[in-house]
C-alpha cells in the first residue's frame, strides 16, 4: 500500500495547500494586508527583531521661500526626519497525526484531508494574530495616547450606544485630513447582520450571481466574528476596526510554497512514521513550520517577557508590547465600540 510518506516530496507538498494559501484572506484582498520588501528580506535572516526604517513626511507647516534677485541671499535647504519601527518574527508550527488502522477502518485517509485544508488552516491563524495585534495597539492607544484612535458608544443609552453612520464617520475622522486613506471596515456579524437588514451594506455580484465585493460607505466590508466581544446578551460589546491601505505588512520570500508572511525554516513540511505505535499497526504524522512577521504601521514592538519564545495571540493582546512612533493621523487604524 502506498501511504503518504511515499509520495511526499517537500518541493511538491507546498503547491498540494496552494488553493488555501493565504492570499485568499479577506485582509488581503481588501489591501489591509501588503508585503513590505524591507520586510521580505529581514525576515529571512538572523535574529527575532529587527528595525524597519521609516521616512516622515514633508512638514506641511514649513513656509516656502520668496524668490529675489539679490545673490547673496542663499536659500536653505529643508530636512526630513526619519523614524524606526521595531519588528518580531514568530516562528509557529503545528502536525497532525492518524492511526494506520483508523484509515483503512474509515475507507478513507484524514491526512489526506488535513494536508488539503493546512493552507486554511494557516490564514486563520494569521487573521487571528492580526486582530490580538489589534487589539493590543488599541490598549496602549487607550492606556498611553488618550485613546484617539477609539469612538467608545457601548456605554450610552439604547439605540444611541449601537453601531451607527455617525460612530464610523466619527472614528474615521479620527485619521483627520488622512481620512480617505480608509479602505476597509472589519465587523462582527451581529453587527453585520443589523446593518443587511437596514440596507446599509452594498454588495457587487458578477454575472453569476457570486457576491464579488461588500462594501459600507465606500469601504470594503470584512465580516469577522473573532473581533473582541465583551459582555453578555444585549449588553454585548464589539469592537470594530477600521483599515487603511497598508496598515499591517508582512514579510515573505518570493518563491516559497508559502510565499507571504513567511521565512526559511530548514524544514517547512514534514512527515514522521512510527511503525511500533499501535502495537506494530502503525501511525504517521504530517506537520509544517513557518516563519512569520506581521506589523502594525506606525507601532513598535516592545518585546518585555513572553510565554513562550515567539509572542502568543495573548501576547499581541497586551498594551505593554506595543509603542506608537509616529502621530495619530499617519496610523491607517481607528476602532468603534458599540452595542450590536
Amino acid at each position: 500500500m502506498i501511504r503518504l510518506s511515499d509520495a511526499f516530496i517537500p518541493s511538491v507538498y507546498g503547491s498540494y495547500t496552494a488553493v488555501n494559501n493565504p492570499e485568499t484572506s479577506a485582509f488581503v484582498q481588501a489591501g489591509v494586508i501588503v508585503i513590505n520588501e524591507f520586510m521580505n528580506r529581514m525576515i529571512a535572516g538572523a535574529g527575532k527583531t529587527f528595525v524597519v526604517p521609516f521616512w516622515q513626511d514633508i512638514d506641511p507647516t514649513i513656509e516656502p521661500n520668496y524668490s529675489n534677485d539679490d545673490p547673496a541671499d542663499l536659500a536653505v535647504a529643508q530636512k526630513i526626519g526619519s523614524g524606526t519601527m521595531t519588528a518580531r518574527k514568530t516562528w509557529v508550527n503545528q502536525s497532525f497525526g492518524e492511526m494506520d488502522l483508523v484509515a483503512e477502518l474509515a475507507g478513507s485517509d484524514p491526512l489526506q484531508h488535513v494536508k488539503n485544508r493546512f493552507g486554511t488552516y494557516w490564514t486563520r491563524q494569521q487573521e487571528r494574530r492580526l486582530i490580538a495585534t489589534c487589539v493590543g495597539v488599541l490598549a496602549d492607544n487607550v492606556a498611553n495616547d488618550a485613546g484617539d484612535m477609539l469612538v467608545d458608544i457601548s456605554g450610552n443609552a439604547g439605540a444611541a450606544a449601537q453601531f451607527s453612520s455617525d460612530a464610523f464617520i466619527d472614528a474615521s475622522y479620527t485619521m483627520g485630513d488622512q481620512v480617505e486613506n480608509l479602505r476597509a471596515i472589519a465587523i462582527h456579524s451581529s453587527i453585520a447582520a443589523r446593518l443587511d437588514k437596514n440596507n446599509e451594506i452594498d454588495t457587487i455580484r458578477d454575472s453569476d450571481g457570486n457576491i464579488l465585493l461588500k462594501s459600507y460607505k465606500g469601504r470594503a466590508v470584512i465580516v469577522d466574528d473573532g473581533l473582541p466581544v465583551s459582555g453578555v446578551g444585549a449588553d454585548r460589546i464589539y469592537t470594530s476596526i477600521l483599515f487603511g491601505a497598508g496598515a499591517i505588512g508582512f514579510g515573505g520570500v518570493e518563491g516559497h510554497a508559502f510565499a507571504m508572511g513567511e521565512g526559511v525554516p530548514k524544514v517547512p513540511a514534514w512527515v514522521e512514521r512510527v511503525e511500533q505505535s499501535g502495537n506494530g499497526g502503525g501511525s504517521e504524522t504530517i506537520g509544517e513550520r513557518h516563519t512569520w512577521m506581521l506589523h502594525p504601521f506606525g507601532f513598535e514592538w516592545i518585546e518585555g517577557s513572553l510565554t513562550e519564545f515567539s509572542p502568543t495571540l495573548a501576547d499581541l493582546r497586551l498594551a505593554a508590547h506595543w509603542n506608537r512612533v509616529v502621530t495619530r493621523k499617519n496610523v491607517p487604524l481607528a476602532f468603534i465600540k458599540s452595542k450590536a
